[in-house]
């Protein structure tokens, strides 16, 4: 399913993508130098070559693949201290940068994907796999980088071993303090959100800190309760976020630096800061392509289970991340 943006309606990257944009305006005082924890993208560190109904295809070498996650998750990241934790990835988005054509395409998947994932063990190792909803892959770890490889493993994995590159995610109390940063949030409430918060009415709401998160969170006693509702709103909060961003953007030259400061403690990434705004001053120019969505049916058992079309499936990831071999 293909969906063509606007700039201002870049679905569910919500503060990673809006912290991107930030970020993008204090280009002129970084250096030039791109710095990595570790750089994936040479040639030969991508994935293998698949063969699909009797056709050869091998992974595009032109494309930088990073996972952005949002956590569910309070609070500056912490080490939880044992090999489990309780932060499921909410929104899961993999950004697709491709040099060719200069564009930045986006593939946004359901966090209720049912998908064989890694299970780690007391030690902290591989103990296994388990088959559940694609937001617990992120639960098995600290919290910190091993939960977020954790998870990059099972996307990965879903999508037949794509090389990912790079990976950042980011606790979801972030979203109330870029929220009130950019000075409230207008979004258009459709569902009744009594049973959660009792400040958030219908119609035309100017949402602070505090209801942006139950706004893009809750999915319990909301509505229909399912996530790609919930996807849908945070979709619309995204919009509206960047609208009151630029407008931040034109008042205060020195904004996005502080913005940058007030959320780098609920990061996790492999990059480093340098290396994340080094994407941006090499990227910063690509247009925005289109948002992929995978398409599947949703099932409710003891918990919504999002069952992918795998023909779909398979077509979409040849389609975004393989060459034909000639």
């Amino acid at each position: 399913m293909v969906k063509k943006l606007s700039f201002g309606e870049i679905a569910l990257l919500l503060v990673i993508l809006a912290l991107v944009v930030v970020l993008l305006y204090s280009v002129v005082q970084i250096a030039d130098t791109l710095l990595r924890d570790g750089d994936s993208t040479n040639p030969d560190a991508t994935s293998q070559g698949i063969t699909v109904d009797g056709v050869d295809y091998f992974p595009r070498q032109d494309i930088v693949v990073i996972l952005v996650a949002g956590i569910d998750e309070t609070g500056p990241v912490k080490d939880s201290g044992a090999y489990n934790n309780s932060g499921e990835a909410d929104m899961v988005t993999l950004v697709i940068i491709d040099k060719t054509a200069k564009k930045i395409d986006l593939l946004a998947l359901n966090r209720d994907t049912m998908v064989n994932m890694p299970v780690l063990g007391v030690d902290g190792k591989y103990a296994g796999n388990f088959f559940g909803q694609l937001a617990l892959a992120h639960t098995y770890g600290s919290g910190l980088k091993d939960s977020a490889q954790n998870l990059k493993k099972a996307v990965s994995d879903l999508l037949f071993g794509l090389e990912i590159d790079h990976y950042v995610t980011m606790n979801m109390d972030a979203i109330s303090i870029l929220n009130d940063a950019v000075g409230g949030v207008t979004v258009t409430v459709e569902d009744d959100f009594s049973a959660v918060d009792d400040t958030i009415g219908m119609g035309s709401v100017t949402l602070n800190g505090k209801q942006a998160v139950s706004f893009l969170r809750a999915r319990q006693d909301v509505g229909d309760q399912l996530n790609l509702t919930r996807m849908k709103r945070q979709k619309d909060y995204v919009n509206g976020f960047m609208q009151q961003l630029k407008i931040q953007l034109d008042k205060d030259a020195t904004f996005a630096t502080s913005a940058y400061s007030a959320v780098e403690s609920y990061i996790v990434t492999d990059l480093t800061s340098k290396g994340l705004l080094g994407l941006v001053e090499y990227y910063g120019d690509y247009e925005v392509g289109q948002i992929y969505t995978l398409e599947g049916k949703s099932i409710v058992n003891e918990y919504v289970e999002y069952h992918l079309d795998e023909q779909k499936l398979t077509q979409m990831v040849l389609d975004l991340f393989y060459d034909v071999k000639s």
